[in-house]
């Protein structure tokens, strides 16, 4: 397992292959650092489906409005959803889009990020200063490749649980 260096600044996911450890880039992106931390202790992730997840590229995941499967999971309408949350504005930066970075998904809209966010499979520099980087697993990476490919997966892994090492 990775050293943790700042606990308030890392997040475990636990997914159904083993635990993932991510180490949030606060200095880089504060605002969508502290929503994934709100989001996280509040157990908004927890059970949240990969909604997207293509090979070769990202999986994407975190629509907490429909994609717990066992509240509200709806494959026609994930993907689509944020949190009750405002959206957030961009943080974009010079960190690349390199393997195993967290990256906010969003809309045409710069600025309308939310709760959801993909991690890259790959390094992906065509997103770079595009897309806000708030985060690298620097633990699990394997656990991340493991997860079931499509868009949507018709047998699609979720996020067992999220939380703050902090608070672990």
């Amino acid at each position: 397992m990775a050293e943790i260096k700042d606990p308030e600044n890392t997040i475990l996911m636990e997914l159904t292959s083993g635990m993932v450890t991510i180490e949030l880039l606060p200095d880089i992106a504060p605002g969508h650092c502290e929503r994934m931390k709100e989001l996280a202790r509040a157990g908004a992730y927890d059970n949240v489906v990969f909604h997207r997840v293509i090979d070769g590229f990202m999986a994407q995941t975190g629509d907490v409005a429909n994609g717990n499967t066992e509240a509200n999971y709806n494959p026609r309408r994930c993907g689509t959803g944020g949190s009750d949350l405002p959206d957030l504005k961009a943080e974009f930066s010079g960190v690349p889009h390199d393997r195993g970075t967290l990256g906010a998904a969003r809309s045409a809209n710069p600025d309308s990020a939310n709760s959801q966010f993909f991690i890259n499979f790959k390094d992906n520099h065509f997103l770079n200063r595009q897309y806000t980087v708030y985060g690298r697993v620097i633990d699990g990476m394997e656990h991340v490749d493991a997860i079931t490919r499509g868009e949507p997966p018709a047998n699609p892994d979720k996020m067992l649980s999220m939380k703050v090492a902090a608070d672990a």
